[in-house]
């Protein structure tokens, strides 16, 4: 796992940093060719949503606070060939093992219970998972926050 992911699952809520760091690790264990997986977003302050939210052409259907990247139960992933290339092809086998490296990590995400923004019915967001039992921003916005300002839960 590079750094940059390290530092950003660093920041996802507490309860799944140890999950996320499984997940990325397992995804990079069967990607035995070129890629390997980076987390290219995780948690989002309410002004960053905002400032996606507000991009054209459209990038996000939330605003700050309906997100669930605002509480750190989110990442959006990308792959990156041979250390220096940025992927975001659903498609390619950089293995050669006839499966999609893209469907490799969409497999071990959802077997520990994260769902797949390319399984949405509209606006597929390809790169996004969310962690089920926590991806519904309307139950998350108004619990308590800890000290260091992540929800209670």
């Amino acid at each position: 796992m590079d750094k940059i992911t390290q530092n950003r699952i660093n920041l996802l809520h507490p309860s799944v940093r140890k999950e996320m760091e499984t997940i990325i690790n397992e995804c990079n264990a069967v990607l035995t060719g070129r890629s390997q997986v980076r987390v290219a977003q995780g948690l989002r302050t309410f002004a960053e949503q905002d400032a996606l939210y507000a991009q054209r052409p459209k990038v996000t259907n939330s605003k700050g606070g309906q997100s669930i990247h605002n509480y750190g139960f989110a990442v959006d992933i990308v792959l990156i060939i041979d250390g220096t290339i940025a992927s975001w092809d659903t498609h390619k086998d950089w293995d050669g093992d006839k499966i999609s490296d893209w469907d490799e990590c969409v497999k071990i995400f959802a077997k520990h219970g994260w769902n797949w923004g390319g399984n949405w019915a509209s606006f597929k967001d390809m790169p996004h998972f969310d962690k089920i039992g926590f991806n519904n921003w309307r139950t998350l916005i108004n619990k308590p926050k800890d000290a260091q300002g992540y929800v209670i839960i």
